[in-house]
């Protein structure tokens, strides 16, 4: 397994290789798309794509924690958390690792 990251230069490079914008219009492009997802997510809204997955936020009560290392009970606010549910292609891709 690699331990290569995909960023969003690598993205626009795709965007760029395979529909053929410029490189300026392709980078738009990925950074339009990523903020409709995050301003969909920041406002409760769920994303969902087709055969990959869905983004959702999901909010967690405020609880008792515990500090690992003194045994020190703390208490954790109330907070939003993002979650992401891969689709079952997704999944039997992964598990099978194989590229498009």
């Amino acid at each position: 397994m690699s331990s290569s990251t995909l960023t969003r230069m690598d993205l626009g490079e795709a965007v760029f290789r395979e529909v053929g914008l410029s490189r300026n219009d392709s980078a738009s492009l990925v950074e339009s798309v990523l903020d409709h997802m995050s301003d969909a997510l920041a406002s409760g809204e769920t994303v969902k794509i087709s055969s990959f997955g869905t983004f959702s936020v999901r909010s967690k009560n405020a609880r008792v924690g515990r500090n690992p290392k003194t045994g020190e009970e703390v208490p954790i606010a109330p907070r939003r958390v993002l979650t992401f549910r891969p689709s079952h292609l997704m999944k039997e891709r992964v598990d099978s690792g194989k590229k498009s």
